[in-house]
């Protein structure tokens, strides 16, 4: 897997920008992508929330100490403090770098302010306490011993990583679609154990029943009152209903079995010149629905122009039975 790890440099900022960049060289030579201060050097309470986002989205975490303890927030803690406290509290892999010997600093990179000294004292104390750290005399020196740590730390503790959209190792493809084939296995045993498995009520409907579908005109203003008045609902058995429906959505299937679409279909298959310009009820036509879903044989969805009939597995094999031509000879 042709992996990157994303690699959190934590440091104060001025003091150590020569440090900092051949570490970033170094990162960037180990195919690692480095993030920190020079997204943000003059870092700030606001932007605080914005750096733990970068540092969630990391692998592990570089801690450079030299002789300054950087910028304070109000609660007197240092951002540099703060973001290894969370680093720490994330639980991300941290490598702690500490100098050697601050005394020999020069006086430009070392804290003159008496406060500001307890506090870093305090810090490297903190970071040196129950935790392996390295400690370094000069930029070189450094450089060569975060290239080692770094190594060490993804070998023995490999993290996620970052990976192109396009590139999966053979074994994961595997064993996603494997895993993939197994949910749908799972799908089609439910769907075949419960296809039709619908609790029907003991007094449905029998399929010889009938079934009136109540019309209306639609607006035509060159259509009489009378002509209007004389429409009559449609009477077919549920079996008739049925077989018109499930052979117009068979037929059909461009238009994606719009319900409203199929009854108005059937009613002029009926007779084009009485039924042109009707609608049926929408009443209606959502009780027919309902009454096919009880019996297993149809099955809807909602869009947005619409409910959508389809036929199921078991209206599929319905419909093959009342549409097959059947013998004409007498059984014995």
């Amino acid at each position: 897997m042709d992996k990157r790890y994303q690699v959190f440099i934590s440091s104060t900022y001025s003091d150590l920008q020569e440090e900092r960049s051949k570490v970033i060289q170094t990162i960037m030579s180990l195919d690692c992508i480095p993030a920190g201060m020079e997204l943000f050097p003059a870092i700030d309470a606001a932007q605080l929330d914005f750096i733990k986002r970068v540092i969630d989205d990391c692998d592990y975490y570089v801690l450079i100490i030299g002789g300054k303890y950087g910028s304070i927030d109000n609660d007197g803690i240092s951002y540099t403090e703060k973001e290894y406290d969370y680093a720490v509290a994330k639980g991300i892999p941290v490598m702690a770098f500490l100098h050697k010997d601050i005394s020999k600093l020069s006086l430009k990179n070392s804290e003159t302010d008496t406060r500001k000294r307890e506090l870093l004292e305090a810090f490297r104390a903190k970071v040196s306490s129950g935790r392996l750290v390295q400690f370094w005399e000069n930029a070189d020196d450094l450089n060569g011993k975060v290239a080692v740590s770094l190594t060490k730390t993804i070998r023995t503790y490999p993290a996620e990583g970052w990976v192109r959209a396009s590139v999966q190792t053979n074994a994961e493809s595997l064993q996603e679609l494997n895993d993939l084939r197994k949910e749908v296995d799972k799908l089609r045993e439910y769907k075949r154990k419960n296809e039709g498995d619908i609790l029907l009520p003991k007094d449905i409907a029998d399929w010889d029943e009938e079934f009136s579908v109540r019309v209306k005109q639609v607006d035509n203003p060159y259509l009489s009152k009378r002509h209007k008045s004389q429409l009559s609902p449609i009477n077919l058995s549920w079996q008739e209903w049925f077989k018109r429906i499930g052979v117009y959505i068979k037929e059909q299937q461009d238009f994606l079995g719009n319900s409203v679409n199929i009854i108005e279909g059937i009613l002029r298959d009926l007779d084009s010149r009485k039924y042109h310009n009707i609608t049926p009820e929408a009443e209606d036509v959502a009780t027919i629905g309902y009454q096919f879903i009880c019996y297993g044989v149809i099955k809807s969805s909602p869009t947005f122009n619409g409910e959508i009939w389809a036929l199921t597995a078991k209206g599929e094999k319905m419909l093959a039975t009342m549409m097959c031509v059947k013998t004409k000879k007498q059984k014995n």
